[in-house]
């Protein structure tokens, strides 16, 4: 298996659970990580949470803590950008070149033939990724991905606990929205029309993980091209 497959699995979709499109440049592959590649990459995710450059906390300008912890990769967010010094003041972890392979192979598989018709999709090159970590009750408000300087698709894995993602337009938070089940081992790609769409997640499912994962909660891994 070379380095960009490490993470690499089963992209037949999930039993009874086929690919969509809930929106145009939004791509849902269920399935799309099989339990072995996702035992790796929860194993990953631990191996990046701890410190120095660990998983946090996320102070907003209001003073409110997010009720998701994270650790990013490459380049270390904060509201509202980017920097290579994490939380602690360490310098923020590399990022992976095997999670760019994946990711680059997730946006190929999620637009085929018409990545060429996607802003930033033929010629992907993200470095940064970001790990988020929900907690039984944990949610995210809907918001829209704009501190990278660059239009390329944002990929989206899940390991754990389902949740209920919900994917609006690019203009309000309110209505129209979709909301879809998103479930450990599933891949959403945003790009093109919907790569600025406001998005959230409004609940997560406790007790719905694999118990072999060994996770509480939810992990959510975003790939992103950071135009720096």
């Amino acid at each position: 298996m070379t380095q960009g497959e490490l993470f690499g699995g089963s992209h037949d979709a999930a039993p009874g659970r086929g690919r969509s499109e809930p929106a145009p440049g939004a791509v849902l592959l269920p399935g799309w990580l099989d339990p072995a590649a996702q035992l790796r990459l929860v194993a990953a995710c631990r191996a990046w949470a701890r410190p120095p450059a660990g998983m946090h906390a996320v102070r907003m300008p209001t003073g409110g803590l997010m009720s998701v912890r994270m650790v990013g990769l490459g380049w270390h967010w904060y509201p509202y950008g980017y920097s290579r010094t994490a939380e602690d003041g360490a310098p923020v972890k590399p990022f992976p070149p095997e999670l760019g392979g994946l990711a680059r192979r997730a946006v190929a598989e999620a637009y085929g033939a018409a990545a060429g018709e996607v802003a930033g999709a033929a010629g992907y090159a993200p470095d940064i990724a970001i790990v988020n970590h929900y907690p039984h009750g944990a949610r995210m408000g809907l918001h829209q991905d704009r501190d990278e300087r660059t239009d390329a698709p944002v990929v989206s894995l899940s390991l754990g606990d389902s949740c209920v993602f919900r994917l609006g337009n690019t203009e309000t938070r309110t209505r129209p929205w979709t909301d879809l089940e998103l479930r450990s081992g599933d891949l959403l790609v945003f790009g093109g029309p919907a790569r600025f769409a406001y998005h959230g997640v409004t609940r997560t499912l406790p007790g719905t993980a694999d118990p072999a994962l060994g996770l509480t909660g939810r992990l959510n891994i975003t790939v992103r091209q950071s135009g720096l």
